[in-house]
């Protein structure tokens, strides 16, 4: 599969579908506290989704029941949101969203801390994986290589003893949801695929505190941290434009 160049008229779709995603993340961020359940986040995106004028992107996705992925401490990705799951105080929960808008997708995550309470550690988890997200936007431009996006993430994650996921990886992102290239969280600089104007990339390092290591729970979707570490993640689709990067969620 070949990755697709974007037209700057393309890019800007996709900047208005990578709206609506920031803004159900928001809403999403609002409503987190203990007590709540992942059912309720989910509901309450879906409804926001279509209000917006959106269509949730993971709904039915490789049969994937739900429009959110809610992934709660050791759950690393694809939680799937049920009516069992509390949030209780001290938790941290990533939520992962995507939408589908005048045929273009946007895609995002973020890990929420439940009440204002939490370990130092998650919380050093959750400020160290988000500045290794900003990391590695800024290594984002034309010239710039995929591995440069590995490493910048890898660096920043591993100085602080913490691991990056390897089974999972960020992709290309347009007309469907993953498209080439596969974009690792760990790599070495000036290595892999050259970045292009046009190209749009969802960067999003997933990092566990303890070993990188997962596991694929019964379900067939929730991904697990094999030492039952605490894991977070964040996300951003990002175009490659002539100066840098430009963040579309």
């Amino acid at each position: 599969m070949a990755i697709v160049i974007k037209s700057p008229q393309e890019i800007e779709k996709m900047r208005r579908s990578g709206g609506v995603v920031r803004q159900v993340l928001d809403a999403m961020r609002d409503l987190v506290k203990a007590g709540v359940t992942t059912l309720d986040l989910e509901r309450a995106a879906e409804e926001k989704i279509r209000e917006l004028g959106a269509v949730p992107a993971f709904k039915g996705y490789h049969g994937y029941p739900c429009v959110l992925c809610t992934s709660v401490n050791e759950q690393v990705v694809h939680g799937i949101p049920s009516a069992e799951r509390v949030l209780a105080p001290g938790d941290i929960v990533s939520i992962d969203c995507g939408v589908v808008m005048d045929g273009y997708y946007g895609d995002s995550a973020i890990t929420v801390p439940v009440g204002e309470k939490i370990s130092p550690r998650a919380k050093r988890l959750l400020q160290v994986t988000q500045a290794s997200l900003e990391k590695a936007i800024q290594t984002v431009r034309p010239g710039a290589t995929l591995g440069d996006i590995g490493a910048a993430v890898q660096e920043v994650v591993e100085s602080e003893g913490f691991s990056v996921v390897r089974d999972f990886v960020g992709h290309g992102i347009g007309t469907r949801m993953h498209e080439d290239p596969q974009v690792p969280n760990y790599g070495q600089r000036g290595v892999g695929t050259k970045l292009r104007e046009g190209m749009v990339l969802a960067i999003e390092p997933m990092v566990n505190a303890g070993k990188p290591g997962v596991q694929v729970l019964s379900d067939g979707w929730t991904a697990v941290s094999e030492d039952g570490s605490l894991s977070a993640h964040f996300e951003h689709t990002v175009a490659v434009v002539a100066d840098g990067a430009m963040v579309l969620t």
